[in-house]
Order: structure tokens, then sequence, then C-alpha cells
């Protein structure tokens, strides 16, 4: 390593070269930062200390030890640096909190465009790459509203239900991450380029893998676990029994995120797999109010672009009368009679109001006519 380096990148080239070495997946690599703590005590550990750990040979052990990817992790960040990529890691201040969560979340992200503390907000839209007019309508419709309301849409890049969600947060002005199976060098399908140029001005383009990293089928189903991962929750549509989408669904269990599933037709094989999951509990999509409401608490409130704070997502269905009078109700409990005070509007307006928040559970009344903000 380039004792000439700052720290910090000598710590990042370390990352980029264990990321590098084939073999290193996110099991093995939390396996390794357990036993040894850091990239740097891994590329320096003994062979048989490497080889004490659970999944390591002696291939794998060799070509930490040789460091045969040293080299090429300069070469990946000078690259990266030109093209104006991001790579951020688990101490990088942007780097996503949801995805802190995971048992095994990534330990680069390489991103092209901007993540934004607002995409703490954020459900993902998955589904069938062979889908209907329905499937297509459906997706870009419910994408278009989340994003309205100030959700970041988050999908794979895909043909079919991707792409669509992805269009439908766009035409809306809203912002939308794709979570890509390749290196950001190396967009899949190679027809979503000016796509992906859309998503990465309007959003972000992230992934785990390193540039050039072309297509492979094992590496979809690893990247489900972001989609998942950046989401509160996961909106299926039309997904087959033997859809890919289904695993980003199991991710999206493992992980607490909420799951969500689209009708189709009873006798189409093309929603079987969002049918079945409405059977063993996820819940039913017609709008979007059904995701608003389905979806838990935030862990921390979200301050979105028009400076509303937001502490449960339900608050992105009110109107702007609505979420005036929301703000005059605090963490703390107040008496009913002061916050109408406090208004300086009609008492009989916002007593109605102040009933439709609490049928919507953003106020929760207390005994002896007190109110607090709703943060579950």
């Amino acid at each position: 390593m380039d004792e000439r380096l700052p720290e910090s990148d000598q710590r990042l080239l370390e990352q980029i070269q264990l990321n590098l070495i084939q073999g290193v997946g996110p099991r093995i690599r939390h396996a390794l930062l357990e036993q040894f703590g850091s990239a740097s005590r891994i590329l320096n550990a003994p062979r048989q200390e490497l080889l004490n750990v659970p999944g390591i040979g002696i291939k794998l052990a060799n070509a930490i030890i040789y460091r045969s990817a040293k080299s090429s992790a300069e070469e990946e960040l000078k690259r990266c640096r030109e093209s104006e990529f991001q790579i951020l890691t688990e101490e990088t201040q942007n780097y996503p909190s949801l995805l802190r969560e995971m048992p095994d979340p990534p330990s680069l992200l390489y991103c092209n465009g901007t993540l934004l503390p607002e995409d703490e907000l954020a459900v993902a839209i998955v589904g069938s790459r062979k889908c209907t007019t329905y499937g297509l309508q459906q997706a870009e419709k419910l994408a278009g509203a989340l994003a309205r309301a100030g959700i970041t849409v988050v999908s794979g890049l895909a043909r079919g239900i991707d792409q669509a969600a992805h269009r439908g947060a766009l035409k809306a002005g809203g912002r939308t991450i794709a979570v890509m199976a390749t290196g950001l060098s190396h967009i899949y399908p190679p027809e979503h380029q000016e796509l992906s140029e859309e998503v990465a001005n309007q959003g972000a383009l992230v992934t785990e893998f390193p540039l050039d990293q072309a297509p492979v089928a094992g590496l979809f189903p690893q990247r489900n676990r972001i989609i998942s991962g950046l989401s509160m929750g996961v909106v299926l549509i039309e997904a087959g029994r033997k859809s890919g989408a289904l695993h980003t669904a199991r991710h999206a269990y493992e992980q607490g995120r909420d799951v969500f599933a689209v009708p189709g037709r009873i006798d189409h094989p093309a929603s079987a797999g969002c049918h079945d999951l409405i059977r063993d509990g996820a819940m039913l999509v017609r709008d979007i109010e059904d995701i608003l409401e389905g979806l838990g608490p935030l862990m921390a409130p979200v301050v979105t672009t028009q400076h509303r704070e937001i502490h449960t997502p339900r608050e992105l269905s009110l109107s702007d009368f609505e979420q005036n009078i929301l703000n005059l109700v605090t963490l703390e409990p107040q008496h009913l009679n002061d916050i109408v005070q406090s208004s300086h509007l009609d008492s009989s307006r916002i007593l109605s109001t102040l009933t439709i928040l609490e049928m919507r559970k953003v106020v929760k009344r207390l005994p002896g006519g007190f109110l607090v903000r709703a943060t579950s």
C-alpha cells in the first residue's frame, strides 16, 4: 500500500481489495471481519488463521495472502474518482442507515448519483420481468403516487416491473434508486443505459459489485437483499411462483420490513406468487393509501425536501391544512383547548381536523382531553 496516501484512502483501498477477491462474498466477509475485525488485519493474517475461518480454503487463503488484487484496487479507486462515483463504507456519513440494520450489509456501496437523508423514506417496487400490461400500469401508477407523496422508489433496473417503477417515479419528478447486480460500468440490461442515466440524475445507481462486474445469475438474488434493506417496505407486483422477486420478499421478512402485494387475476400465473403472499399475511395493495397506512414507524424523524418533519409514513398522505394542524401537536401531551387556542383558526374546523388525524393514527388522544403526536 502506498504510504503517501491518507489513512482514510488506505483503509478504503484495503476494503476495495478485499471486495475484489473472488470468493469473498457477504457471508465470508462477515465471518472474516468477526474473526479479524478489519480489512487490514484480514489481508495481513497468517495462512493458518485464515484457514480456521469457516468457508476459507487454501485457494481463497492464498488469494488473500498474496494480495493479488492490490494493483486492481488502486486502479478501481482511480477510475471511480475520474467518473465521480462515490464508494461508501459503513464508516461513511452518508452510508444508508437502513442498511446498517442488516445482518450482512454491503461493506462497499458504489454510488453513481446522490443518496440523501430523505431517502430513508423509501419503498421498493419489484416484480416479474415478463409482466402484463396491467402489471406495468400498476407499477408506474404506484411509483408515481409514492414519488409525489415524498417517498423514494427503490427497484432493480431490470426489464418489466422494475423499469416501470423507475419510470413512474421519474415522470412524477420524484427520487428513485436502482440497485444493480452488476458494476457501475456494466449497465444491465444494456437497453437501460438511458434509463440508468436518468436515475443517476434524479436519485442514484448503487451496487456492492466492482466496476466491471458482468451479469451473473447468482448475483441477482444477492443484490435483492439490498433492495429490501434500503426500504421501509417492499411492494410486489406480478410475481409468479418462481419469480426472483420472491427472494426480495423473503429478505424483507428477515430484515423486519413490511411486505405488500398487488393482486391480479386469480387465474393468471403471473400473480400466483403475489396471491400466495397475501394469503400468508402480506398486506394487499389497492392504492397508495394501503402502503402508507401499512408502513411501520421510522427509526427517527425524516425531514423532506419540503422541510416537513415526518414521524410516520402515514403523515405523507395528509393535505397541507391537515399537516399544518398536525404541526400544532407536539411529542409532549397538550390539552385540546391549548391546541385550539394556539391555532388562531376556526375552532370547529380545528376540532374536526384533529378527529380526522386521530382516525388516521397520526395523533393519539390521552385521558383528560390531552393529545400527543403519534410516532408508531
